[in-house]
């Protein structure tokens, strides 16, 4: 007994470690964590995410109906959020599609689901995302896509409109997507790439007409209350697993395929509510395992089969108000409706042949016509043509339309997650950059003229910076950065990969790069030579000193230009895995080419330079911290840039940017004409007071001392184009009154 309490005695601490080690060592990493703060602040805050502290253990959290996360490896794969918002079923007044925000229904307007799917992309791991009533509203941003390992899609009961982006059929893995209860419309993308899907529920939107295609591992499809309009297709019968067919409160057509009833898994069979016609034949057999069958309220008539007429405990039929023989009749349509209806519903393919050739004549008459009124008219147009194009060519050097300049918003972002030299090199084509390459030692030496002193433009602590000239004629940057300490040469790879990424229209883009190893008795020494796009036009701070550059740059031309630079900070910091943060951000760093295009030219090059180092651009945990304070200092230093733009005035301390940053708190409190008074003199006239106030406040935000407040890059991207399309109303409702 002693013996038994002595084993006792030390088993049972061991016992107890056992059982705590999973709670005490499944710590979520800080990058994560971090992500889940940035969501629950996207979400505003729902009830199901409160509490969280700065103490929280993600990865213990005790499951609840609302909230559920999952860890594996100290990352979390399974992320599921419950909330309390309405949803488009539960909102009448939502029937017809049309959405606006309320706080009742949805997330408030400040809401903004691409940074928010942004944000929730960097859990990597995430293999079950479910975002059920959160309100979440906009269009389903196709960066879906990044969620590489995501198995489970429920983003049902929210607001999400627009299409459904054909990126989800990227998502190989996925075995359950449920979008149901939003707002989607139009066709649904191909999805015969989803070759392990087994539940697809888009019921309660707004998509159609055409049934969806679809792979075969399928075990429950629902496509009720949208509108689908077409025929019940023949590939159906291909779905050996499928075992709930949902089709209910549409307008599918025709008759209904016979092979459904016996379709080899099948249990579940809703019809109801559509257009269905027709008779079913009396001998079709229907599969045991069928357990509801509901083909009530359609236009069928005749007699039910036996397999469906016959009574039995096991299977539940409903085939009320058709126009059916079997069953009470108090509960059917008289035959004439059912008739009435089909041939109302049917399309009228032979009419429509016979309309056609009555007026065939009359539009072969009517295209004479218009040939020879066209012959004259063309020749008048001719001339007309000819005079415009002489009048465009002679202004078309600079003075582009604004519109054209502004149509950087709608162009389609790059792909972030390009790792590939092929897709770097179709992104360079698409910037009129040469392809991306590795230069070797004496390549950089022939452009630079063997380093002469009279090609270095300057010198930082960073390296030196020259000035050089491919074979073919074109300028460029050399930047040369020396190692002077043991380094890992896969690190240094990694991150050459990762900087070879660096191409964007509003980067001062990289062109490639050439890495040197000299061998001594002790160390190991390596130098780094990054070729750069050169950028000839002159900085924004050049443009904004010199009076006669400055008159070129009225108020929807800084707003183009600011919107580049923000576009540059968001690729710096979201189009690359990792980001990109503490870039240093000045005016005198933002470059103009020839059509004004901002171009962002200096940037972190931060490298490893020792073994067991690592970039910061590699996200290591213990950089976590800092970058989340790089990435903050960098929208205040966008800020500053945007304080330079707005007041015109050169800003050389944080004296100057606290006094120019008060006087703009108090236009917005004050008066409009104080706020007016506030700004360049040279672009009074050419701005509408909300664009104006839009950019001030979303500055202002930038600029606030408490980093945390601060707003993210998506955010001051959004503001931004939100100011400079409310210019554009004004400018092309006649308000300009300044030549641009």
């Amino acid at each position: 007994m002693a013996n038994l309490w002595v084993s006792f005695h030390f088993l049972f601490p061991a016992l107890i470690l056992a059982v705590l080690a999973p709670f005490s060592m499944a710590q979520l990493t800080p990058s994560e964590t971090r992500v889940l703060f940035q969501a629950q602040e996207l979400l505003e805050y729902p009830a199901a995410l409160q509490g969280w502290t700065n103490w929280t253990n993600f990865c213990n959290l005790p499951p609840s109906p609302s909230l559920r996360v999952v860890c594996s490896n100290n990352r979390v794969t399974e992320l599921t959020i419950v909330g309390n918002k309405s949803s488009p079923s539960h909102s009448p007044k939502l029937a017809s599609g049309k959405f606006k925000v309320s706080h009742q229904t949805s997330l408030s307007e400040r809401f903004s689901i691409d940074s928010f799917f942004t944000v929730l992309t960097k859990l990597s791991n995430l293999q079950v995302l479910s975002l059920v009533s959160l309100g979440l509203w906009g269009p389903l941003p196709s960066k879906i896509n990044r969620f590489w390992s995501l198995e489970v899609l429920n983003v049902s009961s929210n607001f999400i409109y627009g299409q459904l982006p054909s990126s989800i059929a990227s998502l190989k893995n996925l075995r359950s997507l449920v979008l149901a209860d939003n707002l989607f419309n139009g066709s649904v993308p191909d999805l015969k790439s989803l070759v392990v899907l087994q539940e697809l529920n888009l019921g309660d939107n707004h998509l159609g007409p055409g049934f969806p295609s679809l792979s075969n591992s399928l075990v429950s499809i629902i496509l009720s209350n949208n509108s689908f309009r077409s025929q019940i297709p023949s590939k159906v019968r291909n779905l050996a697993q499928l075992q709930q067919f949902d089709i209910s409160s549409n307008k599918f057509l025709e008759p209904i395929p016979s092979f459904l009833f016996s379709l080899h898994s099948i249990q579940n069979l809703s019809l109801a509510k559509n257009q269905l016609r027709g008779t079913l034949p009396i001998n079709i057999s229907c599969n045991d395992e069928l357990k509801l069958v509901d083909i009530s309220h359609n236009l069928l008539t005749g007699k039910l089969p036996s397999c469906l007429a016959s009574k039995s405990s096991n299977r539940t039929v409903l085939y009320s108000w058709n126009c059916l023989s079997s069953g009470n009749s108090k509960y059917q349509h008289p035959y004439r409706f059912c008739h009435k209806e089909a041939l109302a519903v049917k399309p009228p393919i032979k009419s429509k042949k016979r309309e056609s050739s009555i007026k065939l004549g009359l539009i072969l008459a009517i295209i004479g016509g218009v040939v020879a009124m066209a012959g004259i008219l063309g020749l008048l147009i001719l001339v007309v043509v000819r005079r415009t194009d002489e009048r465009r060519d002679k202004d078309n050097k600079f003075d582009r339309s604004v519109a054209d300049k502004m149509s950087i918003r709608s162009s389609p972002r790059s792909n972030m997650d390009a790792r590939r030299l092929p897709q770097t090199m179709r992104l360079a084509a698409a910037l009129g950059l040469p392809p991306y390459r590795v230069f070797t030692l004496e390549e950089i030496e022939d452009l630079t003229n063997n380093f002469d002193p009279s090609n270095l433009i300057g010198e930082g602590s960073q390296g030196q910076l020259y000035k050089g000239r491919l074979r073919d004629g074109s300028v460029v940057l050399v930047k040369c950065l020396k190692l002077k300490q043991k380094l890992l040469p896969q690190s240094l790879e990694q991150h050459m990969e990762v900087l070879s990424q660096m191409r964007h229209r509003h980067l001062a883009s990289i062109l490639g790069h050439c890495i040197v190893n000299y061998q001594d008795h002790s160390n190991a020494a390596s130098a780094v030579f990054i070729v750069l796009e050169y950028v000839s036009n002159g900085s924004l701070r050049d443009y904004l000193s010199d009076w006669r550059k400055k008159e070129m740059l009225k108020w929807p031309q800084r707003m183009v230009i600011t919107i580049g630079v923000a576009r540059g900070v968001q690729f710096l910091h979201t189009g690359t895995a990792p980001g990109v943060f503490g870039n240093n951000l000045k005016i005198d760093n933002v470059l103009l080419d020839d059509s004004l295009t901002a171009k962002i030219s200096s940037y972190n090059f931060s490298l490893p330079f020792k073994v067991g180092s690592e970039s910061p651009l590699h996200g290591q945990d213990n950089h976590i911290s800092s970058i989340e304070t790089a990435e903050k200092e960098d929208i205040y230093q966008l800020g500053v840039i945007l304080l330079e733009v707005i007041t015109g005035k050169r800003i050389t301390s944080a004296i100057e940017v606290s006094d120019l940053k008060h006087q703009l708190e108090d236009g917005l409190t004050e008066s409009a004409s104080k706020l007016r008074a506030a700004t360049d003199p040279s672009i009074q006239g050419s701005f509408a007071y909300q664009s104006l106030k839009t950019t001030v406040e979303i500055t202002l935000n930038c600029l606030c001392k408490d980093s945390s407040k601060r707003p993210s890059i998506e955010d001051v991207l959004w503001n931004l184009q939100y100011s400079i399309q409310v210019q554009e109303g004004w400018t092309s409702s006649g308000n300009l009154s300044t030549q641009m």
